[in-house]
């Protein structure tokens, strides 16, 4: 199968945030309610739009991919998100950027982050 030509890929934004909290959070609950905010604000089809994914989560600040199209419904609903495992929290967006490099240079240049890409394989490695 064939890679689509860079012309032919969605385009994506890059929201660099910190999360303000009472608690230390952990990152699948992170995800767990930025996809929920998501989907009760805007809706099934629209989040899924928006194509919103926790890229990495480190230190209480992270990257969030999504859609270029849909970057002013991403941070609505991510202001929306106000508890993470019934703790209250609350997103504080630093900043928009078209690449991962330039988000992190530009808006978490005191944190050493590396954004852990997942991937999927075959075999499992214990």
């Amino acid at each position: 199968m064939k890679r689509l030509l860079p012309s032919l890929r969605a385009k994506k934004r890059y929201l660099a945030f910190e999360l303000i909290s009472e608690m230390p959070v952990s990152r699948s609950d992170l995800v767990k309610e930025v996809m929920s905010s998501a989907s009760s604000l805007l809706g099934d089809v629209t989040a899924s739009e928006c194509d919103i994914k926790v890229l990495g989560f480190e230190d209480s600040k992270g990257i969030i991919q999504c859609s270029h199209t849909k970057v002013k419904e991403t941070r609505a609903s991510l202001a929306t998100l106000i508890r993470v495992n019934g703790k209250r929290a609350t997103v504080h967006i630093l900043g928009t950027s078209g690449t991962i490099k330039r988000a992190t240079e530009k808006f978490l240049q005191n944190t050493t982050f590396e954004p852990k890409i997942r991937i999927k394989s075959k075999t499992s490695e214990e």
